[in-house]
């Protein structure tokens, strides 16, 4: 029997959200049943642009105290095409972050057997990348204003929050990760010949903290270089440490590189496990394919994976990880973002299949 529920909150929020997460909750329950680790109460919040569209706010005005009382929280997808982006995440998914302390934003890119890179002769699992973003500072923390509006002379000030604390325990995350990784390295990316004060003290955090762990390899780029090599020698990559917009901006190149947006998962963490931490695709809500059934679960999948590793359920996530491994390696379907034509209950049918017969 299991020894323990969880209490996970579900917001499957806009556009492919609902579509991919349906499976995700299907495949965690199948996986969590074969394990009898523990077991799950899901809790479903209507909260996205759909309440916007009714109440004028994308949650009420409670949602963080509802949300404080799980485990964790897993997300679908938020944004619609008729709200502006800064209302979808400064009413819902930015909050969520802060409020949570949620400051590691954990997003892999890995090149799976099977799957082909849009970059030339890269074998299975040459691309094999961490890339820690700092999740609750920097550049997404909204703090300006604007002056003289529809004025010719009208202007915005937007600023940048860098932090001793916020840079070192996010620098210091990427390095004890690194420990446990094959290549040990850790890249930091800033832009700190443009950008004086903020990305001057992270290089400075970072290389003090480097003088921590000597056993692992180091390397800092300034962004537009990070870009370039992603592309030129992403082998060269293990664990990368970046500021949240520029964590953002990579791990969508990373996405790219390994085959698509589809099988890009992330984590926004709280390692001190205080508050719930919060786990989504990093796909979007996808508006130009909503509804028609053909959306990629494996990104939310793969994130449901990383939840039940956050809950120390290693074994469980494992086996959500080798079942999609399986299938991507296989002749199995294959939504139309890898090729095929499967639609998005087929793919999770088919990992939930994949999931049964290796508990069996």
């Amino acid at each position: 029997m299991p020894t323990k529920t969880f209490n996970i909150a579900v917001i499957s929020g806009d556009g492919i959200g609902p579509e991919v997460i349906v499976e995700t909750k299907k495949i965690v329950e199948t996986a969590l049943a074969v394990d009898h680790a523990a077991s799950v109460t899901w809790t479903d919040y209507p909260w996205g642009t759909d309440y916007y569209f009714e109440h004028g706010r994308m949650a009420p005005a409670d949602y963080l105290d509802q949300l404080a009382k799980h485990d964790a929280i897993l997300l679908g997808a938020v944004g619609h095409p008729k709200v502006q982006d800064h209302i979808t995440l400064n009413g819902l998914l930015l909050p969520i972050r802060r409020r949570f302390n949620q400051y590691v934003c954990l997003r892999p890119s890995y090149l799976y057997e099977g799957v082909e890179s849009p970059l030339r002769n890269k074998p299975a699992g040459s691309i094999d990348i961490w890339v820690f973003r700092e999740n609750v500072e920097g550049e997404y923390v909204n703090v300006g204003g604007r002056a003289y509006s529809d004025h010719p002379e009208e202007l915005a000030v937007q600023t940048a929050i860098f932090t001793r604390i916020g840079c070192e325990r996010i620098i210091r995350a990427a390095f004890e990760a690194a420990v446990h990784r094959p290549k040990k390295k850790v890249t930091s990316v800033t832009k700190s010949n443009a950008q004086g004060y903020g990305m001057v003290l992270w290089d400075e955090i970072f290389s003090s903290v480097a003088k921590e762990y000597p056993q692992i390899a180091t390397e800092s780029l300034l962004v537009d270089r990070a870009v370039m090599e992603f592309i030129r020698r992403p082998e060269s990559f293990d664990v990368v440490v970046a500021s949240n917009l520029f964590g953002d901006i990579l791990t969508d190149l990373g996405a790219i590189i390994v085959g698509s947006m589809g099988l890009a998962a992330s984590a926004n963490i709280d390692p001190s496990r205080k508050y719930p931490s919060m786990f989504e695709p990093v796909h979007g809500s996808a508006p130009d394919i909503a509804g028609q059934g053909i959306a990629n679960p494996l990104a939310a999948m793969l994130s449901a994976a990383m939840m039940l590793d956050h809950l120390e359920l290693q074994g469980t996530a494992k086996r959500i990880q080798d079942a999609v491994a399986e299938l991507l390696r296989s002749s199995g379907p294959r939504p139309p973002d890898l090729g095929g034509s499967a639609k998005t209950n087929e793919v999770g049918d088919a990992v939930n299949a994949l999931i049964h017969r290796a508990g069996s």
